[in-house]
């Protein structure tokens, strides 16, 4: 007998494209991250949600139909949160040369500078298994990694663009340390110490890909 096929997790329904539906989901994101700050994951409903939001529960069903769309949804407004924040900071800024950019995507990509992104909480990776399905989750790695692509693109300065090879795993190596560090919830000092061991490490991957001496 064939075992069952899993059941498709929860997804939101339909992302906002009107100012105003966007203002009612930012809204929602909003009242959502109060309750879990407040209360935690397990507080959480889509009635609650909603009453803390001050809309109604149908209209909240418009977007996210359980929690756990709504977490999904979150998730993405947080992954799409920090590649704007890259691609307006780091790759479309201007007169920076590529140690200067590779500099300012990692200060973002480790948690230095969190200025101007939604509020994440380590809990909230443990309940990646049960809510995000791999399609997702690769897709979210793909995007991450088009990044690491734009940023480099920007570095005019370097004879070349490094691998993709090299940029798929520098960017495996931050993202997962980076996730892992979430889990261990280490501080400010540490976050800021490893960001800077990073940086070192792909700087010399990227002279090594373009044959550029190290300094002494």
């Amino acid at each position: 007998m064939r075992p069952a096929a899993p059941e498709p997790k929860a997804r939101p329904l339909k992302r906002p494209s009107q100012a105003r539906a966007k203002f009612t989901v930012q809204a929602i994101f909003d009242a959502f991250v109060r309750i879990w700050q407040r209360d935690g994951w397990q507080r959480i409903t889509t009635r609650a949600v909603a009453l803390e939001t001050g809309i109604a529960v149908g209209t909240l069903y418009d977007y996210f139909p359980n929690k756990t769309a709504l977490h999904s949804g979150y998730m993405r407004y947080c992954i799409e949160s920090l590649i704007e924040k890259v691609d307006t900071q780091v790759t479309q800024a201007q007169g920076l040369d590529w140690e200067a950019r590779l500099h300012g995507l990692l200060q973002i990509l480790c948690g230095v500078d969190r200025t101007g992104l939604p509020w994440f909480h380590p809990d909230m990776l443990d309940l990646e298994p049960s809510i995000a399905e791999l399609k997702h989750q690769q897709r979210a790695h793909q995007e991450l990694s088009q990044m690491w692509q734009r940023v480099f693109q920007a570095c005019t300065d370097l004879p070349r663009i490094p691998s993709p090879a090299t940029i798929e795993a520098l960017h495996i190596a931050v993202w997962g340390g980076r996730r892992y560090a979430l889990l261990l919830q280490m501080d400010d000092d540490y976050m800021r110490q490893w960001a800077e061991q990073m940086e070192q490490l792909c700087r010399a991957a990227i002279q090594a890909d373009n044959n550029i001496p190290t300094s002494n």
